[in-house]
C-alpha cells in the first residue's frame, strides 16, 4: 500500500527523530540523499551545469547543502530567493566554493540579476528547493519568475515537493514548479498522491532517512500485492450463488448500450450470475451479447442502478420505460448498491425527500443504511450536490476541490463516494479514514462506456461481499489495469475493457 502523511503528522515524527540527533543530522541525511540523486541524474541527462534554487527554509537548507556536496564533481551554482539563507547551510555552500546569487523573494522579473538568469539559462538541471511542506500553495515574485526562467529542455528535480503545489494536496495548480523528479523523505505526503497535485510531481523517488510514522496515513493507494489480497477467489464449495449474484437496473429506450457494457463488466470479474432489469430493446441486446444474464428480478446480494438511464424530466414516479421507478425501488430496499450516472440523480431527489409520503422536511435528508457506492464523474457530482444541498455547483468547482466535494457528497448520503477521473478518489463518509485514489488508467481509457464497465466491476465485488470502499478501491485499480492491458498505448474501446478483464485477474492472482 502506498501511503501519504499529513504534513502536521510529518513534522510531528520529524520532531521526534530531531531530538534523539546531533543538531542538524536529520537534515544532513536527507541532503546527502538527495545529493546521490542528483548526481545521478546529472550522470544520465550528461548534466555538465546544475542549478540549484533555494529558499529561506528548512528545504532551502536541504538543497544548499547538496549542493555543497556536488561541488566537487560538478560544476554548480547556486540562486537563492530569500531574505535570508539557512545559515549553516549557506556557511558549507561558501566552504565549498559555490557561487551564491541572492535575490530579493519580492523581485520580479526584470529586477532578477542578470548573473542569476544567466545561470539559469545555460543550466542542464535544476533543483527546485524553493518552498517546502511549510509552504503555501502559488509561487510569487521572484520564485515565480525564476521558475519561468527555467529553459525547457533541462531537468528539474524538486525537493521534498514541487514548489508552489499545496502540500495538502487539496488546492489547484497554480502558478508552481511541474517537476520532472520529486525526491521526498522516508514518507508520501498528500501532495503526491492527490489529483488537484500529482501532475506537478513527475517521478516519485524516496530517500530514506530514518523517519517512521505511528498514525494512521492520510491517503492511500492500492498496489498489486494489495489488489491480489482483497480479490474474491472463489474455492472448491462454492457455487454460483455464494459467489455473489449482481442485480442490474441499467440502459433505457434511448441508450441500451451501457446495460451491455455494465452487465458484460459484472460477468468478466467473476460474479456468479447476473439478473438484469431494462426495457426490452435492452434486454434483448443483453442477451444476445450476455446469454449468461438472467432476465427478471430475483434475490442478489449487491445491484448496480444508474448506467444509461436518463432521470430527467422524470421526477414523477413513472417514467416511459419504468427505469427510475426500478431505480427508486432499489434505494427504498436494503441491498448494497452501486449508483452510477443516471441513478445518481434519482438519489439526489430520493435523498431530499425526507418525510412521511416523501415529502421534503427542511434540513433533514434520507440516508440508506445498506452499503452503498457512489460512482460519479466530476459534472455528475456537481448535479448531484447541487440538488440535494439545493444551491448550485459547478463540474469547474469539483475539479478545483476534487476531495473536497466528494467527502460533501459522502457526508451528506453517508455513503462511500468514487470520483472518476485520470486519477480516481475513493472518499469514505467517516473523515478518519483514509482517502483512497488510484492513478492506474491511461488517458485512452477517457471514453463512452468505461464508466459503465467500471459500474459492473464494483458491483461483482460488492455482491462477493466487499465493502464499499474496497469494492471501489479495487474495481478503480483493475479498470485501470484492463485497460491497459486491452490495447498498450493506443485507444481503447470500453467493451475491449471488459473482456481484458479476465486476463487481468488471472495475471493479478498468478503466484
Amino acid at each position: 500500500m502506498i501511503q501519504g502523511y499529513a504534513v502536521a503528522d510529518v513534522r510531528a515524527a520529524e520532531d521526534r527523530v530531531r531530538a534523539g540527533l546531533e543538531d542538524g543530522e536529520l537534515m544532513l541525511r536527507a541532503a546527502r540523499g538527495l545529493a546521490e540523486v542528483v548526481a545521478i541524474r546529472a550522470r544520465q541527462q550528461d548534466a555538465a551545469r546544475i542549478v540549484v534554487l533555494a529558499g529561506g527554509g528548512d528545504n532551502g537548507a536541504d538543497a544548499l547543502y547538496a549542493a555543497g556536496m556536488l561541488a566537487g564533481e560538478h560544476a554548480v551554482e547556486v540562486i537563492g530567493i530569500a531574505t535570508a539563507l539557512h545559515e549553516p547551510a549557506a556557511e558549507a555552500v561558501h566552504r565549498a566554493g559555490v557561487s551564491v546569487h541572492l535575490v530579493d523573494p519580492e523581485a520580479d522579473a526584470e529586477l532578477l540579476p542578470p548573473a542569476a538568469l544567466a545561470a539559469l539559462a545555460e543550466a542542464d538541471l535544476v533543483v527546485d528547493g524553493l518552498l517546502g511542506i511549510g509552504g503555501r500553495a502559488g509561487l510569487r515574485g521572484a520564485m515565480a519568475a525564476a521558475v519561468r526562467a527555467v529553459p525547457d529542455g533541462a531537468y528539474l528535480l524538486s525537493v521534498d515537493l514541487p514548489s508552489g503545489a499545496d502540500p495538502a494536496g487539496l488546492e489547484a495548480l497554480g502558478e508552481a514548479v511541474f517537476a520532472d523528479e520529486t525526491v521526498t523523505f522516508s514518507m508520501l505526503k498528500p501532495v503526491h498522491l492527490l489529483p488537484a497535485t500529482e501532475p506537478a510531481v513527475g517521478v516519485l523517488t524516496v530517500v530514506e532517512i530514518g523517519v517512521r510514522m505511528e498514525v494512521p496515513p492520510a491517503v492511500e493507494r492500492l498496489e498489486h500485492t494489495d489488489a491480489a489480497d482483497l480479490w474474491p477467489v472463489p474455492g472448491p464449495a462454492d457455487h454460483k450463488y455464494t459467489r455473489g449474484v449482481v442485480g442490474v437496473v441499467a440502459g433505457s429506450e434511448g441508450y441500451p448500450g451501457a446495460a451491455v457494457l455494465c452487465v458484460t463488466a459484472a460477468l468478466e470479474t467473476g460474479t456468479g450470475m447476473v439478473r438484469y432489469l431494462g426495457p426490452r430493446r435492452a434486454e434483448d441486446l443483453v442477451l444476445a451479447s450476455c446469454p449468461e444474464a438472467v432476465p427478471g428480478p430475483g434475490r442478489v446480494q449487491a445491484a448496480v442502478v444508474g448506467p444509461g438511464i436518463d432521470p430527467q424530466g422524470c421526477e414523477e414516479p413513472e417514467c416511459s420505460d419504468g427505469q427510475v421507478q426500478k431505480v427508486r425501488e432499489a434505494l427504498d430496499a436494503d441491498t448494497a448498491l452501486v449508483v452510477d450516472a443516471g441513478g445518481l440523480q434519482t438519489l439526489a431527489f430520493w435523498t431530499r425527500q425526507s418525510g412521511r409520503d416523501g415529502v421534503p422536511v427542511e434540513g433533514k435528508l434520507r440516508r440508506r443504511a445498506a452499503p452503498t457506492l457512489l460512482t460519479p464523474h466530476a459534472g455528475e457530482l456537481a448535479s448531484f450536490l447541487s440538488t440535494v444541498e439545493e444551491a448550485p455547483v459547478t463540474r469547474d468547482q469539483v475539479q478545483e476541490d476534487p476531495v473536497g466535494h466528494a467527502r460533501r457528497a459522502a457526508a451528506l448520503t453517508g455513503a462511500v463516494v468514487l470520483l472518476k477521473g485520470s486519477s480516481t478518489l475513493v472518499v469514505d463518509p467517516d473523515p478518519a479514514v483514509p482517502v483512497r485514489v488510484q492513478a492506474d488508467a491511461p488517458a485512452w481509457l477517457a471514453t463512452a462506456g468505461a464508466g459503465d464497465v467500471l459500474a459492473g466491476v464494483a458491483g461483482a465485488l460488492l455482491a462477493a461481499g466487499l465493502a464499499p470502499r474496497d469494492a471501489g478501491s479495487l474495481a478503480a485499480y483493475l479498470h485501470g489495469r484492463a485497460a491497459h492491458r486491452a490495447n498498450p498505448g493506443g485507444p481503447v474501446r470500453a467493451r475491449a475493457v471488459a473482456a481484458a478483464i479476465p486476463a487481468t485477474v488471472a495475471d493479478l492472482l498468478a503466484v
